[in-house]
């Protein structure tokens, strides 16, 4: 099984980049990541809230793959503890075939047709986060998730 994390933009604050970078880096001794950026929408100050949800929920829909497990990152999603949320990674890696793919929507959220393909929401906080901050936040926890798998000191409770 491998993980993809879909964001829609780049990481624009190098800070972040940088911590994400480092935190990809130490994943790939564990398990297949990879982030897949799918570029802004352009001109959407033309576009309304729905028009832009749309928009970014088409190209959200092509960078799917037949077989894929989608999870969308939503502030009404199931709340995990980071060990809680390592037991879901577990059994993930049992029942996923080929990628479990998280999904960071635009500013807006999703479109009424990702909803509709996603297997399921997760939400990382009540609190809301900016859209480059939450890249950080989930791919420092999908680290953690693995250190706890593999009984290394990381995590303490």
């Amino acid at each position: 099984m491998k993980i993809i994390l879909t964001v829609i933009g780049k990481t624009d604050a190098n800070y972040f980049a940088e911590a994400i970078r480092e935190y990809q880096k130490r994943l790939i001794h564990y398990i297949p990541y990879e982030m897949e950026i799918i570029p802004d929408i352009k001109n959407t100050k033309n576009l309304s809230v729905p028009q832009q949800k749309e928009k970014e929920g088409e190209l959200i829909l092509k960078s799917l793959q037949p077989g894929d497990y989608c999870v969308l990152l939503d502030e009404k999603g199931k709340e995990f503890t980071s060990v809680q949320f390592a037991s879901y990674l577990e059994k993930k890696t049992h029942t996923v075939p080929k990628r479990l793919v998280f999904i960071i929507g635009g500013p807006y959220g999703f479109s009424e047709a990702v909803y509709k393909v996603a297997n399921e929401k997760i939400s990382l906080s009540k609190m809301t986060f900016s859209h480059q901050m939450i890249r950080l936040v989930f791919t420092e926890q999908l680290y953690r998730a693995m250190t706890i798998l593999n009984n290394e000191p990381y995590h303490h409770e």
